[in-house]
């Protein structure tokens, strides 16, 4: 649990501050890697969004940034529901007076057989891998593009958290499989589409990370699943390389990062 009464990122010296002026928002910011990006993205100077259903978790996660000496916004939604996703960027860009930077971080991973799979985790995972993403992608296309074309950076940025598991298919995660390739497959194409117009869309795919999401699994699948995961990597790595993405100069983006923890084969 974050401890409210603790900066959650250090203060970003003046040549880190490369995000002054502009505003992110990122969806699954309660905990994990959405916190994390949040408040590394609030050291470089940017002013942030936090979304997600809990709103006490999220108002620990505002306290720290603020503790920090950022500026905060925090916004209870739902994105799997369109109109809640599209109203938090609205939102987002009506108290925060513009946005440049989405974080599509929200996100489920439900594994195991699919034999023996409960129809509604597989409606859960494509309702907020996939559509969730959708739902806040549609609604902040045009003012990241707004961005792009008038803001301070000129230049904007979309980065969607997918996983190791769009690039590599097993066995027990085949539904999850399908939700990230088609993050990847999504991105892609956007990046091609607005290249030109200096929206920059990036896709990072993280391998084992120590946050909730493997949590959320049934209790018989999660037995075998902590005899698969060794070593983790912690969100704040995670967050270190969203941070890169965006902090780039104009000319340069980094389409894709795949980050595995060293001892990770698969």
């Amino acid at each position: 649990m974050t401890d409210p009464t603790r900066p959650l990122s250090r203060p970003a010296s003046g040549k880190e501050q490369a995000l002054v002026g502009t505003v992110a928002l990122g969806t699954g910011a309660s905990s994990g890697i959405g916190a994390a990006t949040a408040a590394a993205l609030a050291a470089h100077g940017a002013a942030v969004a936090l979304a997600a259903r809990r709103k006490d978790r999220l108002e620990e996660v505002a306290a720290g940034i603020r503790n920090g000496g950022g500026t905060v916004l925090v916004v209870e939604c739902d994105v799997t529901d369109a109109r809640q996703a599209t109203d938090a960027v609205e939102r987002t860009v009506a108290d925060l007076g513009r946005l440049d930077t989405l974080i599509n971080n929200a996100g489920v991973m439900l594994l195991g057989p699919a034999a023996e799979a409960p129809l509604p985790e597989w409606q859960e995972m494509v309702e907020l891998n996939i559509l969730g993403l959708l739902y806040c992608a549609h609604a902040a296309l045009p003012h990241l593009l707004r961005a792009a074309a008038e803001g301070p950076r000129h230049v904007s940025d979309m980065v969607n958290i997918s996983s190791v598991a769009g690039r590599v298919a097993r066995s027990g995660s085949g539904v999850y499989n399908l939700t990230k390739h088609g993050v990847g497959a999504f991105s892609e194409s956007l990046r091609q589409e607005f290249a030109r117009r200096y929206l920059r869309v990036s896709l990072i795919e993280p391998g084992a990370t120590a946050t909730e999401l493997v949590g959320h699994n049934r209790p018989e699948v999660l037995e075998g699943l902590r005899s698969q995961f060794g070593q983790a990597m912690d969100a704040e790595d995670i967050a270190d390389a969203v941070s890169y993405v965006v902090t780039r100069p104009r000319h340069v983006a980094v389409n894709e990062i795949l980050i595995r923890p060293t001892e990770q084969e698969r």
